[in-house]
């Protein structure tokens, strides 16, 4: 089934985001977190995409073993980094022999070692370009895009939100955004997006604080704000495993109250391969009704 028919604000889904193990360990954990979390029922799930596309191959296979062996419906990441047109191409037709609909269409970070994104000959420079290349390619593809509430950090926020214009215009679906903390900042893109143009769902992105050192370097990262309030309180426990995972869960469920109550399509946890944060937020939520 595409994602885009599950994104309804009358009855908005839950999903979560998985990457792909290196080891035989994170591969069984990733499988008993799939199995955890597929008793909440969620609307779909997604497979990332290495930095340099470094996983492409087991993101297809994953994508397409959750498919067949769990029954959710899988999202495959899609990056430019390091990949000609035809390899694009022959990604997206074994995507379609595997039965995957949904796609999420990313430029993607630099390979490892290196600093800055670089399009390579017979490839595409923009997310926009890779949207269009797929819409052309695979047009019944169900294709998401990435927004950023707070603004991409090679970019400002203004053309930023210009480039997701463009994404949309190309024939994204849907929007899934960067993580924040703060919901001021997706309340205030959706504002922004809507008044340039942009009127497909943005899915709002959570990602459930478990680690102190962790969400450190991911604030560094992706430029998300974590607030200064909960900043001080997690620096207060940050000794303490339990503390801080209780204290970024609280925090996430507020969150996702408000953003429910507000009418969110849907809401993306990014869940780092694992199920007890993300199990809690989504019981809690569903216990309040």
């Amino acid at each position: 089934m595409k994602i885009r028919t599950r994104l309804n604000p009358s009855r908005p889904c839950f999903s979560f985001e998985f990457f792909p193990p290196r080891t035989p360990e994170g591969e069984a954990q990733l499988w008993a977190t799939l199995e955890d979390l597929r008793s909440l029922d969620p609307g779909f799930v997604s497979v990332t995409y290495g930095a340099g596309g470094s996983t492409r191959d087991r993101t297809i296979e994953l994508v397409s073993q959750i498919k067949a062996r769990t029954g959710l419906e899988a999202m495959a990441h899609l990056t430019c980094v390091s990949h000609t047109r035809e390899e694009i191409a022959a990604v997206l037709d074994r995507l379609a022999a595997a039965k995957v609909e949904n796609v999420l269409a990313l430029r993607g970070d630099p390979p490892k070692g290196q600093q800055t994104f670089e399009r390579v000959e017979g490839g595409f420079g923009y997310a926009r370009e890779l949207v269009e290349f797929i819409r052309q390619r695979a047009p019944e593809l169900s294709l998401g895009v990435a927004g950023n509430p707070e603004g991409h950090l090679e970019s400002t926020k203004e053309a930023d939100l210009q480039h997701l214009k463009l994404k949309v215009d190309e024939g994204a679906d849907f929007v899934i955004t960067q993580l924040f903390f703060d919901n001021a900042f997706y309340f205030d893109f959706v504002e922004r997006a809507r008044r340039l143009g942009v009127n497909v769902p943005i899915v709002p992105g959570i990602m459930p604080i478990t680690n102190y050192e962790q969400v450190q370097r991911f604030v560094r990262m992706c430029g998300a704000t974590v607030p200064m309030r909960l900043q001080l309180e997690l620096e207060k426990v940050k000794d303490d495993p339990q503390a801080v995972m209780q204290l970024g869960v609280a925090h996430a469920t507020l969150q996702c109250s408000e953003l429910l109550a507000r009418g969110v399509p849907g809401i993306h946890f990014y869940t780092l391969n694992r199920s007890p944060a993300s199990r809690m937020i989504v019981s809690a939520l569903r216990a309040r009704g």
